[in-house]
């Protein structure tokens, strides 16, 4: 794994731990929680893009850091929520990061398998979306991406752009931090200019 994806796990990890534990918070969870929501959200998705991919066990349940991080920063929010929790929209922001850094990463490991644009599309979205969907699951919420909010729509728009920037040979390293930020932009565009998909309503 190259350091550019390395980091780029570790930031995701971190964005999403911290916006699961906030949102365990705001429901009034307990430590156990907190700590489960902030593992879910930043390591579910990598766990079940892997499983997609044939890689057994996940990466994520054998490679220590990857746990110890997320439930590092879930602590870490647990105990300084009150001094950042004025920060306007935290949450979302984190989870914006987190949305970023998990499309580059699920979309770089899918073309590094094998580079099908259905596979690099799907995989990036599911490793980007999997764990928010289970958070807001176990938070008793109907899951983010199944709401009219422009989510899983920055993931796919990164996943497509992650294959066909590498398609043109793009260097693994600029094509992953470009995807990050761009994930990462159009959620943070989309959320300033509230940005809808279209419903039956």
């Amino acid at each position: 794994m190259s350091l550019i994806l390395l980091i780029t796990n570790y930031i995701g990890i971190i964005a999403f731990s911290i916006a699961g534990s906030m949102k365990a918070i705001e429901k009034k969870m307990d430590l156990l929680g907190v700590l489960t929501l902030g593992f879910s959200t930043s390591l579910a998705g990598g766990i079940l893009a892997d499983l997609l991919l044939g890689i057994t066990p996940p990466t994520n349940l054998i490679y220590i850091p990857y746990p110890t991080v997320s439930f590092v920063a879930s602590l870490l929010t647990f105990a300084f929520y009150k001094r950042f929790s004025h920060v306007n929209k935290p949450l979302i922001y984190a989870d914006a990061l987190g949305l970023g850094a998990f499309t580059a990463s699920g979309a770089s490991l899918a073309f590094g398998v094998k580079p099908e644009p259905l596979l690099v599309i799907m995989v990036g979205t599911i490793t980007a979306v999997g764990g928010g969907v289970l958070r807001d699951i176990l938070a008793n919420e109907i899951p983010l991406v199944l709401t009219k909010e422009f989510y899983a729509s920055a993931a796919i728009i990164g996943s497509a752009s992650y294959y066909g920037l590498a398609e043109i040979g793009l260097q693994t390293g600029f094509l992953t931090t470009l995807i990050l930020l761009l994930t990462f932009g159009l959620r943070l565009l989309a959320i300033e200019m509230k940005w809808k998909l279209p419903n039956a309503a």
